[in-house]
């Protein structure tokens, strides 16, 4: 872990290394980078809401959040612009001292001296939560596959009956262009 400063690290120095102790902190931060995926997350300089709860317990700190970001990006089907308003509630274990083994210190969070940085956390748990195909409407029925156009705003959009392939250059007899 490589904490930096930023609003989403925290100093833990007045929280003591004594069990039991606890703080609780209202951060409004904005997102430092783009959280999610092409086609739909949380863009970069979006609020983020924070209700912060760090407790000492035995081995480190423990970091409670409860949080609402709101999530953009287009839907899958037809391309309209989709909001998604998230709260999340997530938990972390801080250790006091980075595992010696690797891979142990990939899989857990640790403190840096007595900063604790929550955007991994935070990042991971809103990617998570992000629907894999996001729509604007669970019955959206997407574009027409022949024009392109938006089906929801023209329910009777139709392009007449479909031509055999085969058949389709004896047309240009009957209808020149």
């Amino acid at each position: 872990m490589n904490v930096r400063t930023g609003p989403l690290v925290i100093d833990t120095q007045e929280l003591g290394r004594q069990p039991g102790h606890e703080r609780r902190r209202e951060l409004s931060v904005t997102v430092p980078t783009q959280w999610g995926y092409d086609v739909f997350g949380v863009s970069e300089g979006s609020p983020i809401d924070i209700e912060l709860r760090l407790e000492a317990v035995m081995d480190g700190v423990l970091a409670t959040a409860s949080t609402t970001v709101t999530a953009t990006g287009e839907c899958v089907r037809c391309l309209e612009q989709v909001e998604e308003v998230l709260d999340l509630d997530v938990q972390e274990l801080y250790l006091y001292d980075r595992p010696s083994d690797p891979e142990e210190a990939e899989e857990v969070q640790w403190l840096e001296g007595d900063l604790l940085d929550l955007e991994p956390t935070l990042r991971d748990a809103v990617v998570f939560a992000l629907p894999q195909n996001p729509l604007c409407d669970p019955d959206c029925p997407g574009l027409c596959p022949d024009c392109g156009a938006r089906i929801a705003d023209d329910p009777d959009h139709t392009h007449g009956p479909a031509i055999d392939p085969r058949w389709s250059s004896l047309s240009q007899l009957i209808d020149p262009k």
